[in-house]
């Protein structure tokens, strides 16, 4: 059973189909390569075996009856561990949650249960999703199963590794400035960051509310359609969610080609600070687009140059006021009570011991940013370049179907290597930031490897409620590299050292 680990998702949705293998089958594999796997790269926070088995049993139970089941009923997910999960811990990668169960599901999570889809566990992440490598968490940072030594992205990390190292063909994961995008850029998987409203966020944990949108994370751009139209859709729960049905995602993703798209190269997206290997790759995937029978034209985005700054004042503030709730009160971590200190004191002691360096550091600038007297002057002007942002979007898409740029401006850096340098981590988002201040909907699909064998990612941005774009772009940027690679980007990973060999 170990090479059906390595099959996407849809794959393994036919051989079971096909009744070839059972959801048990399949589920032990992967809860298998997670024993033999996660001690190298700490995925995943939390297993569980039982309840996941539990599932699949149920599955195959259902299909044996002749019930008719939705395409990925079977199939194991990873779930970045900021959904709510009843009866399973939801730590989002902090002490302050340590332990912590819902006592109910995420919109998204109730869906996928309802999909059939089998939930083996919780992805590791940086705290509260605050950081671009999982650096941050407070268990540890996950790995790149490419090269041990660096890191898988952020905040999103163990699920993009989890992804990549076979250890789950489908993840769940949150995009607030690239999350999901930047670690699929340096792992070599793809990652979707749906328009704002596309996918619930009720029951997930918030960092910043205005930014946060869920997505998939997968090994396949068909994979991701099918991921994104199972978890997709207006939640009368969430008062940010659009009323407005999905676009043929599914359909767009199996088009596989480009002919009479229109597709813009943002001129702000590269130049100094890239990596050669990453605009090489790059300028390789534009012409690929050129090639297939887009038309290829430059766009300029002159406010793109200020959304980091916008973004690192609109990001904390929002971040400031959703993490007050935790308050050693009502839920999580409770320290110094010992009847010595009043309720403040309590709560000032809890927060000082249970979030971390970069929690801590971007609370301050939140607060300070919000604080009566420089409310309109950090707050209120980030907002209005917010604004600005999204205007050259709208001002490029007036020329444009799509947008395309590098995911990010480096391949995956090694662990460490910025933890002391908060600027340089933060540029990590550099490409990923704008489309979340705009809120429209973009992708990151793999495009190459660089010089040392390490992934790079092709950012495709659509308009609003244009998701279907990202995936015809997608499915044909797939389809052309695995033709110049002679099979997918994935098989070229090296086995990682003292675990099972995956490929």
């Amino acid at each position: 059973m170990t090479e059906i680990i390595t099959r996407t998702a849809h794959e393994q949705a036919d051989l079971l189909a096909a009744g070839e293998v059972s959801s048990v089958e399949l589920t032990r594999a992967h809860l298998d390569q997670v024993e033999a796997v996660n001690p190298a790269l700490n995925a995943f926070l939390h297993v569980d075996p039982e309840g996941a088995l539990a599932a699949a049993a149920e599955i195959d139970d259902r299909r044996g009856k002749g019930e008719e089941l939705g395409p990925l009923a079977g199939i194991p997910i990873a779930v970045k561990d900021n959904f709510c999960t009843a009866g399973l811990p939801t730590t989002c990668g902090s002490r302050i949650l340590e332990g912590w169960i819902p006592p109910y599901d995420a919109t998204v999570i109730a869906r996928l249960k309802q999909a059939g889809l089998i939930i083996l566990g919780k992805t590791n992440m940086d705290e509260f999703a605050m950081g671009s490598s999982t650096e941050t968490s407070a268990f540890g940072p996950s790995r790149n199963p490419w090269d041990l030594d660096r890191i898988p992205g952020g905040s999103g990390g163990g699920s993009s590794a989890a992804v990549a190292g076979c250890l789950a063909p489908l993840a769940l994961g949150s995009d607030t400035g690239g999350s999901i995008r930047q670690p699929g850029a340096v792992t070599g998987t793809v990652g979707v960051k749906p328009t704002y409203g596309g996918v619930s966020r009720y029951g997930v944990v918030a960092m910043a509310s205005s930014l946060d949108q869920p997505g998939p994370v997968t090994r396949n751009v068909l994979d991701a359609a099918l991921l994104h139209t199972a978890m997709g859709g207006h939640d009368p729960m969430d008062s940010t969610s659009i009323a407005h049905p999905l676009p043929p995602l599914v359909e767009a993703a199996r088009r596989r080609e480009v002919r009479g798209l229109r597709v813009g190269v943002v001129k702000e997206l590269g130049g100094e600070g890239y990596d050669a290997a990453v605009e090489t790759r790059f300028t390789e995937a534009v012409q690929w687009l050129r090639d297939g029978g887009a038309e290829v034209v430059e766009v300029s985005c002159p406010h793109f140059e200020y959304a980091l700054a916008a973004y690192y004042l609109i990001m904390p503030a929002e971040l400031s006021s959703n993490l007050a709730r935790f308050d050693a009160v009502r839920y999580g971590l409770r320290l110094g009570d010992d009847g010595s200190r009043d309720m403040e004191a309590v709560t000032s002691f809890t927060r000082g011991q249970g979030f971390g360096r970069e929690a801590k550091r971007r609370l301050i600038i939140g607060t300070y940013a919000l604080s009566s007297g420089y409310h309109d002057q950090y707050y209120g002007s980030a907002q209005k370049v917010r604004t600005l942002v999204a205007r050259d979007f709208e001002a490029a898409f007036a020329e444009c179907d799509v947008l395309v740029s590098p995911t990010t401006p480096t391949v995956a850096f090694r662990l460490g290597e910025r933890t002391s340098d908060p600027m340089a981590m933060y540029k990590a988002d550099l490409c990923t930031i704008p489309s979340n201040l705009a809120g429209n909907a973009s992708a990151s699909f793999p495009v190459g490897l660089s010089d040392e064998g390490l992934p790079v990612g092709l950012q495709v941005i659509a308009p609003p409620l244009a998701d279907d774009r990202l995936y015809r772009v997608g499915g044909f940027i797939e389809a052309t590299l695995e033709d110049r690679l002679e099979g997918p980007l994935l098989t070229l990973a090296k086995p990682l050292d003292g675990t099972r060999a995956v490929w």
